[in-house]
Order: structure tokens, then sequence, then C-alpha cells
């Protein structure tokens, strides 16, 4: 595992627009909106990072939140713009998105990996390679691979939003570890819930 950077950087992953705001691929959107509530972040949108990005201040640290607004399948292009202006490193970038191998309530912190077949964690991959933190968020899987485009664009049940909500909570509750690059802290904290 590379060393353990700080974050500086926290990418949530979803579609522009409210006909998606809802739906279980906008997890990542869900998880950076809480976040930037959480610690008083405003979001704008920023043209020239083609997405909505806001800045915090968690454990004396400043870093950016981001929201790519160019649809899931171009996720990449906007992260690599920002991470590129403001020179951070890959490592130093926390990605999060929706995970259909993981239950609805389920949360696991990583570093790199395969793309698992999400388009978006695909485009960041084809950008920026591989070495990323990444934060997934378990939405379930429809039980066939043929199902999960429509899956993904549709709003979770009532049960299940709750899950994916309370796993954003946990994912929240260990942030300011993973923003400190305390990521075994963080991952034990986390996983053991």
């Amino acid at each position: 595992m590379p060393g353990n950077q700080p974050v500086q950087l926290v990418a949530g992953l979803g579609n522009p627009g409210p006909k998606y705001t809802e739906t279980r691929h906008n997890a990542g959107f869900w998880f950076v909106d809480a976040l930037a509530r959480r610690h008083g972040g405003t979001f704008r949108q920023e043209n020239k990072f083609a997405g909505e990005s806001a800045r915090i201040s968690l454990g004396g640290q400043e870093v950016w939140l981001l929201k790519p607004q160019t649809f899931m399948n171009r996720s990449g292009q906007s992260v690599k713009l920002l991470a590129t202006f403001y020179k951070i490193p890959v490592e130093s970038i926390l990605v999060v998105h929706d995970e259909l191998d993981l239950p609805p309530g389920e949360v696991r912190l990583k570093r790199g990996g395969g793309h698992g077949g999400h388009n978006g964690l695909r485009d960041i991959m084809a950008h920026l390679g591989k070495e990323f933190l990444r934060l997934r968020l378990g939405v379930g899987h429809p039980g066939h691979k043929d199902q999960v485009v429509d899956y993904v664009l549709q709003r979770p049940s009532r049960d299940e939003e709750a899950d994916i909500l309370r796993a954003i909570d946990h994912g929240l509750d260990v942030m300011s570890e993973v923003i400190a690059g305390e990521l075994e802290r963080a991952m034990h904290k986390l996983h053991s819930k």
C-alpha cells in the first residue's frame, strides 16, 4: 500500500440533474452532500472542473469535495481537472461510489483494485490510474447482470434507502481518520461495525 497520505479531494460519483437525484447510482453524491453539510461546505458550479466543488476544513486540513457533472461514464474527466489544477496526487483522492457487490447498509474502504464494471471508476482509472482510495457504499444487486443498468438508475425502496443512509453515516464517522491518512484505523472502525 502506498504511504498513507492525507486525503485532499473527496469525489462523490453520480449523475447530474433531478431525474437521477434519488437513484442508487447517486449514492456518492449523497455522501459528499452530507459531508459538506456536516462541515459547513457549499457546492458551487465550477465549469473549469466540469463539476460542482466545495471546500471544507476537517481536522485542521483543507479538503476539496467534488461532484462531477459529466455523467457517470465521464467522471474521470472532472476528477482529473480538479486534481491537476490543485496538484493533488492520485493517492490523496478518495472516490465515493455505489457498490453492487455489497448489500445496502454495508460500507467498505479500500485502495486500488478493479472497477467491477462500474463506469465511473473505469473512467477515473483511465484518467488517473487506480491508486486512489474508494469508499464503497452498498446498494445491493438486482440478481442478474442484465438488470444492473435499470437497477442503479432506480430509486431504492424506503428500507434500502434507510440502510444506504446509515452506511453513509458510518462512512462520515471515519472521515477525520481518512482525511488524516490514518487508513488502518479508519478501516478498523468502519469494518468492525
